[in-house]
């Protein structure tokens, strides 16, 4: 199967997927007294100057940087057959820590803004390694650790922020950490703008842009062109199997966690070093959940993960103008709640779809005794070529969600 084939059948699901939820939540809308057509074309109104559509554009953009990178983080879980449900907790506490970090030193550029991203990815890899050790060593499912570390990493930032790091002063309404020094403001990209005959819009467009892109690259290279690529997506097939193929299955949980947690520790980075320069009370929340829907989405792929947090983004700057046009800002929640059910609910379908015809494909032409494609009624699991046959399938044994 040619690889134009194998991506556009990965992207047929989560294509439709977006048609019936855009259906379904137009349904909903002309239930609730929402004319869908006008809905549609207010969101998708960028403004009649091109300063406006620039300016749409920029924002859109900028959002969707974290919500990338969120995606990313549990995609590579995911990939593993973990879910990291503690990106939330991760970023939040890396964020706090590297403001903290940031507004107590005093470096060239380069090197101030290098030691920000260093120290939020450590934070949020440690946090994510404890998930990982206990699942290991006391085989403490990382859904719930990562829950309840979600807890503590809220707690413990807000008491980071109210007490050691608090640069604001007594009594403000807003609390925030020391603003950072302008060494350790990450560049904007709006002179590329310029370069490109754009118009220069009112908002900067993050430079943290680059980042994510090579960030998307390193992991995408990392899953599907390293041994660690494989050993990952094979000890998240059959953990057995892969330790049999001597795959070591706990480290790989360990080393899973502490990349995805690393990750995790750029999401809130793009805010910090791009516009706001301190943490605080009003920074942006809920981006590590909306990371859940965006793997889901982007069949844990990076070029379909960059999709579906663009779409998210849309979705999110398009609550303004809803509002402006009295229109309840609540149909974007409609939108892009209908969208991740019907995701779930395709990625599925097309899941046993594919295995039937596997097994229906098995049927027609079993496999030749011995060849170690198959094994014989009472023979040990699959290891070597036998395993590499099993997770090179698409579609077969993947988890729901994942993206071969």
């Amino acid at each position: 199967m040619s690889a134009l084939r194998r991506t556009g059948q990965a992207l047929l699901a989560p294509a439709l997927a977006v048609v019936i939820a855009l259906v379904i939540s137009a349904a909903v809308m002309a239930a609730i007294g929402v004319d869908p057509a006008r809905a549609f074309s207010v969101m998708v109104d960028f403004g009649d100057t091109p300063s406006q559509q620039v300016t749409a554009i920029v924002v859109v953009l900028n959002r969707a940087v974290p919500l990338f990178l969120a995606g990313l983080a549990v995609a590579v879980a995911f990939r593993m057959g973990l879910f990291n449900i503690g990106v939330e907790g991760q970023y939040r506490m890396a964020t706090v820590v590297a403001a903290g970090v940031g507004a107590s030193v005093s470096l060239p550029g380069p090197l101030h803004v290098l030691l920000i991203i260093v120290v939020a990815m450590g934070v949020a890899a440690i946090w994510a390694g404890i998930v990982g050790v206990l699942k290991v060593t006391r085989g403490v499912s990382e859904v719930i650790s990562s829950i309840m570390l979600n807890f503590i990493a809220l707690g413990l930032a807000s008491f980071l922020l109210t007490g050691p790091l608090r640069g604001s002063e007594p009594g403000a309404s807003i609390v925030t950490t020391t603003e950072i020094p302008e060494s350790g403001w990450f560049p904007s990209l709006n002179g590329l703008l310029g370069a490109l005959g754009l118009a220069n819009p009112p908002r900067q467009l993050y430079g943290f842009l680059l980042v994510a892109v090579v960030v998307g690259v390193a992991v995408a290279v990392l899953l599907k062109r390293t041994r660690f690529g494989f050993d990952l997506r094979a000890t998240g097939l059959s953990a057995s199997a892969a330790s049999a193929s001597g795959v070591d299955a706990k480290r790989m949980v360990i080393t899973t966690m502490l990349i995805s947690g690393a990750v995790a520790g750029l999401i809130g980075l793009p805010d910090l070093l791009g516009s706001d320069h301190s943490y605080g009370t009003q920074f942006t929340s809920g981006l590590g959940f909306l990371g859940i829907a965006i793997a889901l989405l982007g069949r844990n792929s990076p070029l379909g993960i960059a999709v579906a947090a663009v779409l998210f983004a849309f979705l999110d700057r398009a609550s303004v103008p809803l509002q402006i046009a009295s229109i309840p800002s609540s149909v974007v929640t409609i939108i892009q709640g209908t969208i991740v059910l019907a995701v779930v609910i395709a990625n599925e379908i097309a899941r046993r779809i594919a295995r039937r015809q596997a097994e229906s494909g098995s049927a027609v032409a079993p496999p030749a005794a011995g060849d170690g494609s198959s094994p014989e009624p009472g023979s040990t699991p699959p290891t070597g070529p036998a395993l590499t046959n099993a997770t090179g399938s698409a579609g077969r044994t993947e988890p729901t969600g994942s993206a071969q």
